[in-house]
């Protein structure tokens, strides 16, 4: 009966097209490394969540905007009055009674007069409009989802008007009319509305214009226009999030970066992933560390949605009651500035911690686990990481709050891997780093996050984790890295590098470069991994080069199959295992201008497949992918392969061989 029962399952896992394949042992000569070692870093700098991964096309649509975060800006920042049809009214940015204290502020229109019907061919109504991020990008035959929060202050029942135009230039031109729907708003309280706009063609410079059409006083708030159809179904923009998912990465770090313990104004400034959870209209927008706001549209809750949509594991990083030394200027002092909550307050961080895990993990019956049901997210979330502190000074009032809140986090939670940090410059020899890396031996931290950015000759030349102890219980987390440019030999410079981070693959167990996302009109930091407009993204040589890695993720290193002739630091490779896949991947790289030859022997591998996927990203060493021009793809092609054989090496080249066992 039992070898019946296998018979029919075999079958049926057969006719469905279900191929069950064993992990394979791997054979002798190998090390085993980290399977997650490419991952990505998410932080909201360069306008990389609002206007950016997170598909919202309004901006300030909460009116939370304020001077505050950047000289000039207000509640009306992003809108403007419209009166078509001759019609009269005035706004008001009010506080009082607003839908949540979360979200204290609104706009109030004041409508005086609405136009007669006759003028502008019909196009009447007093209202606002908002032009999105530099004008809101929509195509043809797409459903567009408006929603806000009206309230009738004053008169009756008033009629919305709902539009997406494009405006026309000069006095008395009509806007072409691209979709509209109207609302009914009779009560006095605030109310939810919603309309779909069904698009009729496509345009790159619409704005959104709400339109009273009836006389009387009408409160506004949280108006929101988001795309139809967005990642997965999850409100994030399709294009961007479908970039990150082809990095294949293994994990996601987030919400920074120096965006986790907020701006150089003070601990009310830093971010709180409490009020990132709930509904939109709750959430409390912030200051960002870069200049501007945080709606928080994209919270906690869609981080974690995110990851479990690409099968990443989520490591979100909570501040440990110390700020960051560098903002308000403080890079620039002799001994950089640094604040701390008093240690008679660091329950709330530790329970912030604590709250957290309930939060991603916690049964429904928790406190924290209902909380994330009630979101649309009855299962557990599965956290396994999370990450205390980003790159502060390691000064005596840090590790006092480090530890403090470290031994009650991991008392409570010994399964949780807590990753530390090592502060900025993250080399050895500097005053942070070292004394980092002393803390984390004398409490046996898991996991240390080291930061750097340096000119592509420290990528070229560098291998310092070949000479890290290999007895160290504390493993290593490359959490932020770049060279100091964007052209192809950058990126085989990374390249190179990496391919030495998988020979230190025991030592090593994550990577990740930054910055992520920046937008073409809102840059604070170059370079970046993938660049954008409201149109598409942009992907660098360096994001070809972090795909080449993420696909080919395994769990076996072997540093003696391949032998490159006249080899110097300008060339390296690697070969990885992936035991669950039988999966093989050669990698081959040459950064120099001049041409080599590879010898490589897979003899030990067997039941090798006789053909193989051959990538290979190549150009000139000053080739750069940017908005007019993407000189650098990747080539694929299906080729014949053998256990050995000699590989060319192109100058300026990485090549990849994927080899299925």
């Amino acid at each position: 009966m039992k070898r019946l029962t296998f018979f029919c399952c075999a079958f049926m896992m057969s006719f469905l097209g279900i191929h069950a394949q064993k992990a394979i042992i791997p054979p002798a000569g190998g090390k085993a490394i980290s399977n997650e070692l490419i991952g990505i870093f998410f932080e909201d700098i360069s306008s990389a969540a609002d206007g950016g991964l997170y598909a919202e096309l309004l901006q300030n649509g909460s009116f939370e905007f304020s001077p505050a975060e950047r000289d000039g800006w207000g509640a009306g920042t992003a809108w403007k009055s419209v009166r078509p049809g001759h019609s009269l009214g005035y706004i008001q940015p009010l506080g009082t009674n607003p839908i949540h204290p979360n979200n204290p502020t609104y706009m109030r229109l004041n409508v005086e007069r609405v136009g007669h019907y006759y003028d502008f061919k019909g196009w009447t109504g007093f209202g606002i409009q908002n032009d999105g991020f530099n004008g809101i990008s929509v195509k043809a035959n797409k459903d567009y989802c408006f929603s806000a929060f009206f309230r009738n202050v004053e008169g009756g029942e008033k009629t919305v008007r709902v539009a997406l135009v494009v405006p026309q230039q000069g006095w008395g031109k009509d806007p072409i009319l691209l979709a509209d729907a109207e609302v009914k708003v009779s009560s006095n309280s605030w109310q939810k509305y919603e309309a779909q706009l069904s698009v009729s063609e496509d345009a790159t410079n619409a704005v959104l214009q709400i339109l009273i059409l009836d006389k009387g006083v009408i409160d506004i708030d949280m108006v929101s226009l988001m795309p139809g159809e967005t990642f997965k179904g999850h409100g994030l923009r399709p294009d961007l999030a479908q970039a990150l998912a082809d990095l294949h990465p293994k994990f996601m770090r987030f919400p920074g970066g120096c965006v986790v313990h907020g701006g150089g104004d003070g601990f009310w400034d830093t971010y709180r992933w409490k009020t990132t959870v709930g509904p939109k209209e709750q959430r409390r927008g912030l200051k960002n560390t870069w200049g501007y706001h945080q709606s928080m549209g994209l919270g906690y809750y869609e981080y974690f949605q995110f990851c479990e949509d690409l099968g990443m594991q989520p490591v979100p990083i909570l501040p440990c009651g110390v700020s960051c030394q560098g903002t308000n200027g403080g890079w620039g002092m002799k001994d950089q500035a640094q604040d701390w909550v008093p240690m008679s307050e660091m329950d709330e961080w530790v329970n912030e911690a604590l709250d957290l895990i309930e939060w991603a993990n916690g049964d429904v019956t928790t406190k924290w686990g209902r909380i994330r049901a009630e979101a649309g997210h009855p299962a557990p979330f599965n956290l396994k990481y999370l990450g205390l502190g980003n790159e502060e000074r390691i000064s005596p009032e840090f590790i006092e709050r480090f530890k403090y809140i470290y031994e009650r986090v991991h008392k409570a939670h010994p399964e949780i891997v807590i990753v530390g940090t090592a502060g900025p410059g993250s080399h050895p020899g500097n005053r942070d780093f070292e004394t980092g890396w002393k803390l984390a031996e004398e409490i046996d931290l898991p996991i240390l996050d080291e930061h750097y950015y340096e000119p592509r000759t420290f990528f070229l030349n560098n291998r310092q984790y070949d000479n890290y102890p290999r007895d160290r219980k504390t493993k290593v987390y490359l959490g932020e890295y770049a060279a100091k440019d964007k052209k192809l030999i950058d990126a085989l410079a990374e390249g190179l590098y990496l391919l030495h981070v998988e020979r230190n693959g025991d030592v090593v167990c994550m990577t990740s470069y930054a910055p992520l996302f920046a937008r073409k009109d809102n840059t604070n930091w170059n370079p970046d991994l993938i660049y954008f407009d409201n149109e598409r993204p942009y992907l660098t040589c360096s994001y070809y080069v972090q795909q080449m890695f993420g696909l080919s993720s395994g769990d076996y290193y072997y540093g003696d199959c391949v032998n490159i002739n006249d080899a110097s630091n300008l060339q390296g490779q690697s070969v990885i295992l992936n035991t669950k896949t039988r999966q093989l991947f050669v990698k081959l790289c040459n950064a120099s201008a001049d041409k080599k030859q590879a010898e490589i022997d897979l003899s030990r591998f067997k039941g090798m497949k006789t053909t193989a996927v051959k990538t290979v990203i190549q150009g000139n060493a000053e080739d750069e992918n940017n908005y007019d021009s993407q000189p650098i793809q990747p080539q694929k092609e299906n080729v014949k392969i053998q256990k050995k054989m000699k590989v060319d090496m192109p100058p300026y080249s990485i090549q990849m061989f994927e080899i299925s066992l």
